[in-house]
């Protein structure tokens, strides 16, 4: 049985998307690390189950999705003609139908892009570095369509409650837009200055200042629910999780 979160938005009904948990699948690991349904090639886990996954998945889908090598860059990639078996890249953006744009997620933040109309797609790979160094504004950019027609989702990733970071990270976004100290709760760390950061609020700030103002989703955490998500910094040693978008 799928335990897929399918987008709580207003896209056209010919924009498709899901967003996979690690439930359903066949993998396990020691400890059940990769348990079950990790999309992974990357984390040690048996190919022959991460094959096996990828085909029940695949069931759903148009066609085998476009898997990238990422790199946490900022460059988004059109996907449609991309000559590359492995495209290196952390965004994908699609015109054409039946063409599926994926990342891989264990606690960084996935955004979903679309426009009113349904002719453009993409899905961001927004961790901190790329968050900071402008993957959803280059993103919007390229899909060269009215900042005003377009809208966004936010899928699970590791919530504000959990994700510490230090004082590069602070003075990395604050430097860029002081409004970003919002996103920041100071903690009680005895050693050095440590911060709770809210990427959902990060990425929302960011997507306002490109000009997209309808925003949904953002608030489901990786972190906190073990049951029905890979997380990387709660547990290290994970699986990957796929968020997907297509034109039907």
């Amino acid at each position: 049985m799928n335990d897929w979160i399918i987008p709580d938005w207003s896209a056209p009904t010919n924009v498709k998307a899901l967003f996979t948990t690690r439930n359903g699948g066949v993998s396990r690991g020691e400890n059940d690390i990769y348990a079950s349904l990790n999309l992974g090639a990357h984390v040690n886990d048996d190919v022959t189950h991460v094959t096996r996954n990828r085909a029940l998945l695949r069931r759903h889908l148009p066609n085998e999705p476009k898997w990238l090598k990422q790199v946490h860059g900022t460059s988004p990639i059109w996907i449609d003609h991309a000559e590359a078996a492995t495209p290196e890249g952390d965004a994908v953006l699609s015109r054409e139908s039946g063409t599926v744009c994926a990342v891989m997620v264990a606690d960084c933040l996935p955004v979903f892009l679309c426009d009113t109309a349904g002719t453009t797609v993409g899905i961001v790979h927004a961790g901190w570095r790329g968050l900071a160094g402008g993957i959803i504004e280059q993103s919007i950019a390229a899909m060269q369509v009215d900042q005003r027609k377009l809208m966004a989702w936010l899928g699970p990733a590791i919530g504000p409650d959990h994700f510490e970071v230090g004082k590069d990270v602070y003075d990395t976004f604050v430097r860029h837009d002081a409004q970003a100290a919002q996103a920041f709760v100071p903690t009680n760390s005895q050693h050095e200055k440590k911060w709770l950061a809210d990427i959902f609020l990060l990425a929302r700030q960011r997507l306002i200042s490109a000009g997209v103002t309808e925003i949904y989703g953002g608030g489901v955490c990786t972190y906190s629910d073990p049951a029905r998500f890979f997380s990387y910094r709660r547990d290290g040693e994970t699986g990957r999780m796929a968020a997907l978008i297509w034109l039907a």
